[in-house]
């Protein structure tokens, strides 16, 4: 039973989403957008429960055991909870139960967004331009017709989107942008259809049964 169970309602629930498609009736479409637009909400509030619970016994575990680095848990459940009230009790402005400003400086939700959650996330995207400096010249070493090729087409577009590619020649960065709309267009589209295939192949598998390792069995 504790497989029969989820099976079923997965592939319930698989095949009323495949019905959506096949059906075009009014009737089935309104159900269909029920389903999308309220069950479906109502499960995402369950899952973020039971995410919110993983990270928080997750994180205490960690700190029980001292475990590597278990100094910085602190900081996230310190963080966690401190949101979490000032979301839950302080409202978007100074219009919930608690205060959420002191004097002229405010710490409601939507203020502590914009002043620590929007430049954390810019700092952590600009980290990402040195990891992506780094894999791009171990990819770009010319040990392969294919990493010729790539390197040279890199080496292209980038001198050809710089002033210093206009200088060099006018027709350059046509060249570049013809590089962008036809061959990499062409890429991208090949590797979005053969992702669309292995979603349609996985979500089949995980439809008929075929598929069980989300079930936690690895079967």
């Amino acid at each position: 039973m504790k497989k029969t169970i989820p099976l079923t309602l997965i592939f319930i629930a698989g095949l009323l989403g495949v019905i959506s498609f096949v059906i075009p009736h009014p009737s089935y479409q309104v159900y269909d957008e029920w389903i999308r637009n309220d069950l479906l909400r109502v499960l995402s509030a369950f899952a973020v429960v039971l995410a919110l619970g993983s990270l928080l016994r997750v994180h205490f575990d960690k700190i029980r055991r001292k475990r590597k680095n278990w100094q910085f848990s602190w900081l996230l459940l310190v963080a966690f909870g401190a949101s979490a009230i000032i979301g839950l009790f302080g409202g978007v402005a100074a219009d919930g139960i608690l205060p959420t400003t002191i004097g002229s400086f405010p710490f409601d939700i939507q203020t502590l967004y914009e002043n620590i959650v929007i430049p954390l996330a810019s700092s952590m995207f600009a980290l990402l331009a040195f990891f992506m400096a780094s894999a791009a010249y171990r990819a770009f070493r010319v040990r392969s017709m294919e990493a010729t090729l790539l390197l040279g087409a890199a080496f292209i577009v980038m001198i050809g989107v710089l002033p210093l590619g206009y200088s060099i020649s006018q027709h350059l960065p046509g060249f570049v942008q013809w590089i962008l709309n036809v061959p990499n267009v062409a890429g991208q589209r090949g590797i979005v259809f053969g992702i669309a295939l292995g979603v349609v192949a996985t979500s089949l598998k995980i439809i008929l049964g075929i598929e069980r390792a989300w079930l936690g069995g690895g079967e």
